[in-house]
């Protein structure tokens, strides 16, 4: 742009500003503020020091416990479920949500989670709205036993309209080398427990509500008789959070691998611990999925096979433990209450050609 053509450039003579380029410092300050109360209720002990710093803070002088410690660390989202909660109003739950999908891939090789950090990315700050997004991520922190040590709001008018939101975490854990979980444990006879998801957690999404609301022409506040509630409470369901309940497993008895239930379905993520000489037949008949699953099929006609590989279909984890680990493993779960339950058994690979096999049928 030339001189001439800048002066005469429609903003000419006013001041630029990072207020005018639509980011409001002012408002940031004040969701800071508002969730500092729940922050610190999602603590632990070795947390140094509070919110505010540069860094979140974690005493590793507490690893010394560990002969080995080796640290685990994930990270994800919770996908166009937010799109749910955004169209929905709600957005104290979608943090439960994000902490489930983080700290249960950690449990899986039996890590212990320590500590989340969050990303929140809005096109416009709330604070009211950001406070309560960081209430629930504090809130799921809590139930799995971590802390909540740091995070970032970040605002982006422009490439974000102002109600437009997304989330992500990332977690660490810990977990002696001589204790990590996985393909290498499991044995020819070993059972397969699987325990019953919330609801559709936060994995399908992208199909859920585009056969829900685009295909069905089915709205958020819709009451589905075989639900019990309105289309938007059942999307909005929290994701099941598990990492308490797999620790207490590993230590009242032996396991030997889990599996996080989340995108993709329960064949393919339970093959990502099989062992190449190995199978899992996991049987259909052993439980009934939720009547959600059973809306979006029948809603868009969705084959089985995609169902099954997109959806939960009512499982979020499995447990791989020892035949003589069954009884005890399933009064742990009860006594904590989670539903769970022997959905299948690991045999020699022989003929089989897939990791994974689901047989039977669910019941009517």
């Amino acid at each position: 742009m030339s001189a001439e053509s800048f002066e005469r450039a429609p903003h000419a003579g006013t001041s630029a500003s990072y207020a005018a380029a639509g980011v409001d410092i002012e408002a940031g300050d004040r969701a800071v503020d508002l969730m500092k109360q729940w922050v610190k209720k999602a603590t632990r002990p070795e947390v140094v020091g509070g919110l505010g710093g540069f860094a979140g803070l974690f005493d590793a002088s507490a690893l010394k416990r560990y002969e080995r410690p080796l640290l685990a660390s994930a990270t994800d989202g919770v996908g166009t479920k937010v799109d749910i909660a955004r169209r929905m109003g709600v957005y104290d739950t979608i943090g439960h949500d994000l902490v489930g999908m983080v700290v249960d891939d950690l449990v899986v090789c039996g890590a212990e989670p320590l500590f989340m950090t969050d990303y929140i990315c809005v096109g416009k700050v709330y604070p009211e709205r950001v406070a309560a997004i960081v209430k629930g991520i504090a809130e799921g922190c809590v139930l799995a036993g971590c802390a909540l040590v740091g995070g970032e709001t970040a605002e982006h008018p422009g490439l974000l309209g102002a109600d437009d939101f997304d989330v992500a975490g990332a977690g660490t854990g810990v977990v002696e080398a001589d204790r990590v979980l996985g393909a290498d444990r499991i044995r020819t006879g070993d059972a397969v427990i699987a325990m019953a998801s919330s609801g559709l957690h936060s994995n399908g999404y992208s199909l859920v509500r585009h056969v829900l609301f685009d295909r069905a022409g089915m709205s958020l506040d819709q009451r589905v008789e075989e639900l019990g509630r309105t289309v938007g409470e059942e999307l909005l369901e929290p994701t099941k959070i598990y990492s308490l309940d797999c620790l207490a497993l590993t230590r009242t008895t032996e396991v030997h691998a889990f599996s996080h239930i989340t995108g993709g379905g329960l064949a393919n993520n339970l093959a990502r611990v099989i062992p190449d000489h190995l199978h899992a037949t996991v049987d259909r008949s052993t439980w009934t999925p939720g009547a959600v699953f059973d809306l979006v099929g029948k809603a868009g006609q969705v084959e089985r096979l995609e169902l099954e590989k997109t959806l939960n279909m009512g499982v979020g984890m499995i447990a791989v433990v020892p035949q003589e680990s069954v009884d005890v493993a399933l009064t742990t779960l009860a006594d904590r209450g989670v539903y769970a339950w022997v959905s299948g058994e690991i045999v020699e690979r022989g003929a089989h050609t897939e990791a994974v096999t689901l047989t039977g049928d669910h019941p009517a």
